[in-house]
């Protein structure tokens, strides 16, 4: 057994702390966790074909797609998206937000967050290829 505290595994970007990437995990599972302001957008619709992805709201509420409707999920609440099933996230609350986002298997999402930003400034080809490259398919 082996016991890295998040603080030793883990590093952030502005919304996500990655506190046991798939790295760690040996390819198992992925956990991080997403921070969000009040009324904020997040991940627009989409869904991904080798991994799953499970929400666990820590404290606020968050308003998610599950792949039929958008429910608002508060403190306490969990949700499993398998994959294929589009989803999506958004903060429609007038609070911060704070959940645990749960991928399985562990792949390298975290390299997706810390290339996203400068994603920003691809053509619609180069951005397909990139969201194609971390196995993210927008709707």
């Amino acid at each position: 057994m082996s016991f890295r505290p998040a603080s030793e595994v883990g590093f952030t970007t502005a919304t996500t702390r990655f506190v046991a990437p798939g790295s760690v995990t040996n390819g198992e599972f992925g956990l991080f966790e997403w921070r969000m302001e009040a009324r904020r957008p997040g991940a627009r619709p989409h869904f991904h074909k080798t991994f799953s992805e499970s929400f666990y709201v820590l404290e606020g509420e968050i308003t998610l797609l599950d792949g039929e409707e958008w429910v608002t999920a508060g403190e306490g609440d969990f949700l499993y998206v398998p994959s294929h099933r589009p989803h999506a996230f958004r903060n429609d609350s007038d609070a911060p937000v704070r959940m645990l986002i749960l991928f399985s298997p562990g792949i390298a999402r975290e390299d997706f967050f810390l290339e996203v930003r400068d994603a920003k400034n691809l053509s619609p080809d180069e951005l397909r290829a990139f969201y194609e490259r971390h196995d993210q398919y927008n709707l």
